[in-house]
C-alpha cells in the first residue's frame, strides 16, 4: 500500500498496514453488531433443516438462545458479543468483558447548563457518556453515519456535571451509560445499559438515507427515547 508523504509516494511500513487492517476489520465487526441489535436480533441467525423459522445463536459458543438473551462488552474492541446464560456467568468475570447494564433510569431533571455541556466538545446534541475501566476516565460516544463516533473528555468538567447530578457517580464502569439528548425540547437524559446505547447508535445508521439522513435518524431517535421512558416508568 502506498501513502503520499510531502511529493512522494512511499511504501508505508508493514505494521502500519496491519494495524489499518486490523482496525478496519474490527470496525466492520462493531457496525455488524449494530445492525442486527438494531433490528432487533441478536448474532446471525439460522435456519432449520426445513427452512422455517430463525434461531439466534450465541457469539461465543454457538448455543441457541432465547430473544431476550443478555450481552457482553469486550473491552478493549468495545464489541457487543450476544451471548447465552452459560457463557455470561462463565465469562462475564473474565478481565476482558463486562455483562451490560440493566437498569434505566429517567433524569428528569439533571443539571447540565449550555456552558457546561460546551466544554464537552461534542458536535451534536446527541451522545452518550460512560466511565470506562480500560482509559480510566470517561469516554463520550456520538452517532453518525459511519457509527459511533469516540471522544475522550475533560475529567474536570465531568466532575462538575456528577457535583450538580451525583446520581452519576452511580453509574457502573463500562456496563451502563449516561445518554443525553438534546435535539429534543426538553432535553432528555437518562442512565441506560450500554448495549441500548450502542443500539441507537446502529437504529442512526440503519436509517440514514442521503446527504442529510432524512426522516428516519430523527424517528429513531425519537422512539428510542419514548422506550427509554417508559421502561423507566
Amino acid at each position: 500500500m502506498l501513502t503520499e508523504r510531502g511529493s512522494r509516494l512511499q511504501p508505508e511500513p508493514m505494521g502500519e498496514e496491519l494495524d489499518r487492517k486490523l482496525g478496519a476489520r474490527r470496525q466492520a465487526e462493531v457496525v455488524a453488531s449494530l445492525r442486527r441489535m438494531a433490528r432487533g436480533t441478536g448474532s446471525p441467525s439460522v435456519r432449520d433443516g426445513n427452512g422455517a423459522g430463525q434461531e439466534e445463536r450465541c457469539d461465543l459458543c454457538g448455543t441457541v438462545m432465547t430473544p431476550d438473551h443478555r450481552h457482553l462488552l469486550h473491552l478493549t474492541e468495545r464489541r457487543i458479543l450476544c451471548v447465552c446464560e452459560s457463557c455470561l456467568a462463565l465469562r462475564g468475570g473474565d478481565a476482558e468483558y463486562r455483562p451490560t447494564g440493566t437498569r434505566v433510569v429517567w433524569l428528569a431533571d439533571l443539571e447540565l447548563p449550555d456552558e457546561l455541556w460546551a466544554t464537552f466538545s461534542i458536535p451534536i446534541g446527541l451522545a452518550f457518556f460512560l466511565r470506562s475501566s480500560v482509559t480510566g476516565g470517561v469516554v463520550a460516544f456520538y452517532p453518525s453515519p459511519a457509527g459511533a463516533t469516540e471522544s475522550e473528555l475533560d475529567m474536570e468538567a465531568w466532575e462538575e456535571l456528577v457535583r450538580a447530578n451525583p446520581i452519576l457517580a452511580s453509574l457502573e464502569n463500562d456496563a451502563e451509560a449516561l445518554v443525553v439528548n438534546r435535539l429534543a425540547q426538553p432535553n432528555e437524559h437518562a442512565i441506560a445499559p450500554i448495549d441500548e446505547c450502542y443500539r441507537l447508535v446502529g437504529m442512526i445508521k440503519i436509517s440514514w438515507q442521503g446527504v442529510s439522513g432524512g426522516s428516519g435518524p430523527e424517528e429513531a431517535i425519537t422512539g428510542f427515547f419514548a422506550e427509554l421512558r417508559e421502561r423507566a416508568q
